[in-house]
């Protein structure tokens, strides 16, 4: 193992870091998540009994909210872990030892950027690949027994099915999986050639097959030059190019989706005209964005405690607490921006990184030598 370490240059001293700075954010992680899940459960303890939520669900629902939070959270355990083993290391003169030998910060930084990668790519793969899958549980939990005000009707739905063929809905109830006053324009060069009425449209859930509809009471229009086809009937099953998520959109719906679910959601949505996706698109930037935000938060955790103070770790973990938490904030401002301002996505997600560049420099320059 000792020749493996040497192989890729990590150093014992490497090692020693690197172990205490996962360790720490584990367990920094286990011990807030578990206070978080106790109030959350004595919080909806009421609605449990009101909705009859079964232990099963319960449990479930919470083996999903704990990795939840926990990425979700990532930034703040990242500060908690760095600035408190790092003053102890600071308190206990360990990192004067490591300097006296010849070490330099940058090297001393050379663990904390390994721990920072490591973080960086778990807290990704785990928020665009694992935690959507949960969250597809989570949320429909938290719909059933604790929120059930979510989102079951929208109305004047236009949307493009396909190249030239543009579908309408003015009323959608999710209930049923039913629409009304639906119609079906097709157009050839710029010119309506067929048109589709039908009093209701219900998608056919139990169908094997997506986008599978069923038209009531409908009439098609064929415009062929001066003649016009007209035909109607009580009820038609039909193929198309669409489901109810495409138009009916629920809260936290874009956290069910993983990264290139995401990528292809919005790319179809985009092409389809529909403009409804402001929040997609955000969480798709918002995922690289906070995963990368580790080595920033490192390098600011890093340099604020590795001096050795008097007060020890109080001034340090509250000036750590505070940037952490405003970085959150921050971040939950400017995405909310973007939703409600027609503000770009992307620059809206990173703005809180490209702010903490220069916050991390600050302290960069005033740490240690």
């Amino acid at each position: 193992m000792e020749k493996f370490w040497k192989l890729i240059h990590i150093s014992r001293l490497d090692r020693y870091i690197i172990g205490k700075y996962l360790g720490t954010y584990f367990f920094s992680i286990i011990l807030i998540i578990s206070i978080a899940v106790v109030f959350d459960f004595n919080e909806h303890l009421d609605k449990f009994i009101e909705f009859h939520a079964t232990p099963k669900g319960i449990f479930f629902y919470y083996v999903n909210f704990v990795p939840y939070y926990s990425n979700l959270f990532s930034q703040l355990f990242v500060f908690i872990a760095v600035i408190f083993f790092t003053t102890k290391l600071a308190e206990n003169s360990e990192i004067i030892a490591m300097m006296s030998t010849g070490t330099s910060f940058n090297r001393l930084l050379r663990p904390y950027m390994i721990g920072a990668g490591f973080i960086c790519i778990l807290t990704y793969v785990m928020g665009a690949f694992i935690i959507p899958k949960g969250n597809v549980e989570r949320i429909k939990f938290e719909q059933q027994y604790m929120n059930r005000d979510h989102n079951l009707y929208t109305n004047n739905v236009q949307l493009k099915v396909e190249d030239g063929v543009i579908a309408y809905i003015s009323r959608y109830d999710d209930r049923y999986k039913m629409g009304y006053d639906f119609t079906l324009d097709k157009y050839e060069n710029k010119k309506l050639v067929k048109h589709l009425q039908a009093m209701t449209i219900q998608y056919d859930s139990l169908s094997e097959k997506p986008c599978h509809w069923i038209i009531s009471n409908y009439q098609t229009r064929d415009l062929q030059g001066m003649r016009e086809v007209i035909t109607s009937g009580g009820r038609r099953d039909t193929f198309i190019n669409m489901e109810p998520q495409d138009f009916l959109i629920s809260p936290g719906q874009q956290e069910t989706l993983t990264t290139p679910e995401l990528s292809t959601y919005i790319d179809r949505q985009k092409a389809r005209g529909f403009a409804n996706i402001k929040e997609f698109e955000v969480e798709y930037h918002k995922r690289g964005a906070s995963s990368f935000a580790v080595f920033i938060l490192t390098i600011i955790g890093v340099s604020l405690s590795a001096q050795k103070r008097k007060n020890g770790l109080g001034m340090s973990l509250g000036v750590g607490l505070a940037l952490s938490v405003t970085y959150i904030m921050f971040q939950t401002m400017s995405a909310t921006f973007s939703i409600n301002a027609n503000f770009p996505p992307l620059l809206a997600v990173w703005i809180p990184n490209f702010i903490y560049v220069f916050i991390a420099f600050y302290f960069y320059k005033k740490a240690p030598r």
